[in-house]
């Protein structure tokens, strides 16, 4: 069985992890599946949106288990293919808006994974955590950085040193998700909002996204150079004057991404 599946619609790539009887945990042929997909993806220029989700009503367990004698198999510090290498940062920096559509769990890999997203919709019964300290284990993809500056230091280090699971409706309030829906509502509320962005432009889309993203890295001026810059190549663009022009003729606009 294949424990990555890709499936297209039009401008959009839905990725599903396909280990329901494992709740969809974090696996070797899970994360080389992931690996693979957004190499691919990344120079797609007919794909304006990903979304990332589970199968069978679960977002992401975390990580298999059974994989930690793997993980201690390899060097200390070495390539860490064992947990995906360089995955979590190729997530993290994909050109394209990427949105997790949860369900169910959503804890340790799982949660880093949907850290790593732009954004998330989660269904009302979905449980989210970082319970790693409670195996004798830390987070090792990128959960103690990104969790601090996605809800502060404070609620962090709660859940960090507790491993305590919360709801969606807490995610939601501390920032972690956009929006709590229904159960089993939580795919189809992220392929509108794919449709969405999709219907922008996906030259301004990838240059917002851009700028967004240099605010964790970059000092504020620095950041503030890189926005300017980005609007300036956005303003030069054809899809501007396309929006202009759809906007004064009262039509929809037809962005190349130009």
């Amino acid at each position: 069985m294949n424990e990555l599946l890709a499936s297209r619609d039009g401008a959009i790539v839905t990725l599903t992890i396909n280990r329901p009887k494992a709740k969809n945990s974090l696996n070797a042929a899970v994360l080389q599946g992931l690996n693979a997909q957004l190499a691919a993806l990344r120079h797609d220029d007919a794909v304006h949106a990903v979304i990332l989700t589970g199968a069978e009503g679960a977002f992401c367990a975390g990580a298999d288990i059974t994989a930690f004698d793997a993980i201690r198999a390899e060097p200390l510090f070495g390539a860490r293919a064992a947990i995906g290498g360089n995955i979590w940062s190729d997530l993290a920096t994909f050109p394209k808006p990427v949105i997790a559509a949860v369900e169910g769990l959503a804890l340790g890999g799982g949660l880093e994974l949907l850290l790593a997203c732009d954004t998330a919709i989660a269904g009302a019964s979905t449980k989210l955590g970082v319970p790693e300290v409670k195996l004798g284990a830390i987070p090792g993809g990128g959960g103690t950085q990104r969790l601090i500056r996605a809800i502060g230091k404070a609620k962090a280090m709660a859940l960090l040193l507790t491993g305590d699971f919360i709801s969606a409706e807490q995610a939601c309030a501390a920032g972690i998700v956009a929006e709590v829906v229904p159960d089993g509502d939580a795919l189809k509320t992220a392929q509108a909002m794919a449709q969405r962005i999709a219907a922008n432009s996906p030259l301004a889309v990838a240059l917002a996204k851009d700028s967004a993203l240099s605010s964790f890295e970059e000092p504020l001026a620095q950041g503030l150079e890189r926005e300017k810059r980005n609007f300036h190549i956005a303003m030069h663009s054809a899809d501007n004057r396309e929006g202009q022009a759809a906007f004064l003729d009262k039509r929809k606009p037809r962005f190349t991404g130009a």
